[in-house]
């Protein structure tokens, strides 16, 4: 012990208490605990009180192993009443004779039995320490004295190989049962009488036996099981070869019984042992390990010795879930390649679930079409409409289950998104979603409901519905890691389009810390949002820097239905970089595409939009207007396409000049009740910098900031002069706002960008400032605007 005096319990302070009042009275005490609870140290304590009394005392310890003759010897001098004894010993083992010399103690007074520490008396045993390694110590050892003691010199959370081995005398001289059920108490077995019967050759009453054996040791907490620290020397101190025999025959006794396996299991991987029973063991592991460890259950799998064609199909499943595709699509290539004919179809589907997230949706569908299961024929639709083919005939009838039933439920939403109306699509993709919820990681899609709901919604306005399927998606894991960025970065997408730029900038930098690659589809959706995080932030530096990866990305990811939303995006960037030649061909194909479907208004409107964007940035007018006129034709024809018709209307109303308030500030709300909440700000923006009505143009960059979610700033008189006098050293609140922005850092067109301005008003603004302060240089005005700004 680290302290000069032993942490005791109360019952004991009262023996020693007792002993100093009246050291000359008969004692006769029995101390019973299992092995570490500190009897040793009792007895210690109660032979120092006797000799610092002068009395002598008999002083008994570890009676447990004493032989019959001198126990009988010591329930003599305890039955006759003058001899003060004290005698400790463990639960077990148990003579007859012990058990008498218990019985005897017990007559005259209850035994002494010293309890395991509570938190305050490791905190009392351990030097100076912190209260989170005062946590693990007590949770490691129990409170168990013996154990405490030896981890008080630990200065982190951790176990030590010190410490580890300081318990290797506790297990040595254990006889061979014992050890054996040890090391099924590692394995979680303790408490399993069925499989330590059979594992020990014993019936239940020798079992019995054994376990208090193994009670005794002070090894087991009280419900049975190892300590946490005892787990990890029994692990590390047993023999290997014995540790793996005690696994393997409790994994194949557990299998026969039909309960769980996987925790026996496990530390089975990489040892090399084999077998038909051992590998079936492994099989089951895998099934309870897919659902949520699926790369343990292609691990577990692929120890398998020489794999079936039905264990090759399961371990690219199991691959493709945790998001190894290579491995996935090498595995089921090879099924599909071999003579195996009942498997094959079902390889096809893995491979063609981990084509269609590597970008691949036509070589994708034409595998799903050549896999019989009703799920591949499903998700074939799918593909089918996102490579712009309709399907003939009706839609497949789906099994009664709940992943047929999905698959099902997302080949009809997705026709309904050409054929039909959004909102019959979008109620479609979210009961798809719901249904599918309570599998949760445990099934392989080529892409999840809750996805394509968030498209169908983003493009029909319904923002709040893409949000909360999302939400719902990314909070039960729905398609485990292999859809979960895609979640991300659709939400991400909806913070981007509704101007809070930093939220999406953020979601982008936490994908990038999780360092896994990502693959051609996320990451063309991941390149579309840094392109338009920096086009909205007026930054062409970052425009510029990512705009080769956005190139990559669209040759990478043929075009498809599903990937309009980035390719808008890149269609912006382009215009602004003056790179159109390069994503033309692209934007044709979209447009084919688009023609092969019919032209349905929930896919081609938002395309057109961004067409339009990209005409008015590259000065196109005569482009511009033909994607205007295009939305006007969808005007009649769903709620967003009027929304976003009216809008592109008075856009060009606005570049032309002809700025009529009513009907900006109209368009502009329109917008935003759309979701389309930066571009409607953007809206009001334009037109207050184009009008020379000052009273329209004050109204107006009203509405940008309200339509921002910015504070209005407070009413200005109609007849204000654009130079307003203002004290010397102070500024107006339009000058405080273009000084905080140009002090950190911004261009004057950013500037400008941001307060819905242009870059000459901007530096007129300036310009005023440097005058009214005094200030020689542009170096001295930014000094006296960071001194002013605080």
């Amino acid at each position: 012990m680290t302290t000069e005096r032993p942490v005791l319990d109360a019952d004991a302070r009262s023996v020693l208490d007792g002993i100093a009042a009246a050291p000359e009275a008969v004692l006769r005490l029995g101390v019973l605990a299992p092995g570490g609870y500190g009897k040793t140290t009792m007895l210690r304590e109660i032979e120092r009180a006797y000799r610092a009394a002068g009395v002598e005392a008999t002083i008994v310890d570890d009676a447990h192993l004493l032989g019959d003759n001198e126990l009988l010897s010591l329930r003599s001098m305890v039955e006759q009443g003058n001899t003060r004894i004290v005698v400790a010993y463990r639960p077990w083992p148990r003579s007859r004779a012990l058990a008498a010399l218990a019985e005897s103690l017990g007559r005259v007074r209850a035994p002494l039995m010293p309890s395991a520490f509570t938190r305050e008396q490791v905190k009392a045993v351990l030097p100076a320490s912190s209260r989170a390694l005062v946590d693990f110590v007590h949770h490691q050892t129990g409170g168990v004295p013996r154990f405490v003691a030896r981890l008080a010199g630990l200065n982190a959370p951790e176990i030590t190989a010190e410490v580890v081995a300081s318990f290797r005398a506790d297990l040595d001289w254990l006889d061979a049962d014992v050890q054996k059920f040890l090391l099924a108490a590692e394995a979680g077995a303790a408490l399993r009488l069925d499989l330590l019967s059979a594992l020990l050759g014993k019936d239940v009453d020798a079992v019995g036996e054994v376990i208090e054996a193994g009670r005794a040791t002070g090894l087991l907490a009280p419900d049975g099981t190892l300590l946490p620290v005892a787990r990890v020397a029994v692990a590390a101190l047993s023999r290997t070869d014995r540790r793996i025999a005690v696994r393997q025959k409790l994994a194949e006794l557990q299998l026969r019984s039909g309960g769980p396996v996987l925790d026996l299991v496990k530390p089975l991987l990489g040892t090399g042992v084999g077998g038909p029973a051992v590998e079936a063991a492994f099989q089951a592991a895998a099934r309870e390990a897919l659902p949520t460890d699926p790369a343990l259950s292609a691990r577990l799998l692929a120890a398998v010795g020489t794999p079936s064609a039905e264990v090759a199909v399961r371990q690219a499943a199991a691959s493709a879930m945790s998001g190894d595709l290579d491995a996935a699509l090498r595995l089921a290539d090879r099924v599909i390649s071999g003579g195996d004919q009942e498997h094959r179809g079902a390889a096809a589907e893995v491979a063609a679930i981990a084509l269609a997230h590597r970008g691949q949706l036509a070589r994708s569908t034409e595998l799903h079409r050549w896999s019989p299961s009703a799920t591949s024929t499903a998700f074939a639709v799918v593909g089918q409409v996102g490579t712009g083919r309709l399907p003939s005939g009706t839609l497949p009838v789906a099994p009664p289950t709940m992943l047929d039933g999905g698959a099902s439920l997302m080949a009809q939403g997705v026709v309904e998104s050409v054929t039909g109306s959004a909102t019959a699509a979008l109620s479609t993709l979210v009961r798809a979603a719901a249904l599918l919820e309570p599998a949760g990681r445990a099934v392989l899609l080529p892409d999840t409901p809750a996805a394509l709901a968030a498209l169908v919604a983003m493009q029909s306005g319904e923002l709040s519905v893409a949000e909360s399927v999302l939400e719902r998606a990314v909070a039960t894991s729905l398609g485990g890691v292999l859809m979960d960025v895609r979640h991300r970065l659709l939400r991400a997408w909806i913070a981007m389009v509704q101007g809070n730029l930093a939220q999406a900038r953020e979601a982008l930098v936490l994908l990038r810390k999780v360092g896994r690659p990502l693959e051609p589809r996320d990451w063309i959706f991941a390149v579309a949002l840094e392109i338009g995080v920096a086009r909205r932030n007026s930054d062409l530096a970052a425009l510029k820097r990512t705009w080769d990866q956005a190139c990559e990305a669209v040759l990478r990811h043929p075009v498809d239905l599903y990937t309009f939303l980035p390719l808008g995006e890149f269609a912006a960037a382009a215009a602004r970089l003056r790179d159109q030649h390069r994503l033309a061909p692209h934007l044709t194909a979209a447009r084919t595409l688009l023609r092969q479907l019919g032209d349905p208004p929930l896919w081609a409107v938002p395309l057109h939009w961004a067409g339009l964007h990209a005409a008015i940035i590259a000065e196109e007018t005569s482009v511009a207007e033909e994607h205007a006129a295009a939305l006007a034709s969808f005007r009649d024809r769903s709620r967003y396409g009027a929304l976003v018709s009216a809008a592109a209307e008075s856009w060009l109303d606005v570049l032309a000049g002809k700025v009529d308030p009513d009907l900006v500030e109209s368009a502009a709300r329109g917008l935003h009740a759309a979701g389309q909440w930066w571009d409607a700000a953007r809206l009001a923006g334009q037109a207050a910098i184009r009008t020379s009505d000052r009273q329209a143009m004050v109204r107006l960059l009203d509405c940008a900031r309200l339509l921002q979610g910015r504070p209005v700033g407070a009413a200005r008189k109609p007849a204000e002069p654009v130079a307003e006098a203002v004290d010397a050293g102070k500024l107006s609140d339009r000058e405080r706002e273009v000084a905080e922005l140009v002090v950190g850092g911004l261009t004057y067109k950013q500037v400008g960008d941001r307060l819905f301005i242009s870059a000459k008003t901007v530096e007129h603004h300036m310009a005023r400032m440097r005058q009214r302060l005094g200030c020689t240089s542009r170096a001295e005005l930014l000094d006296q605007l960071r001194q002013i700004l605080g």
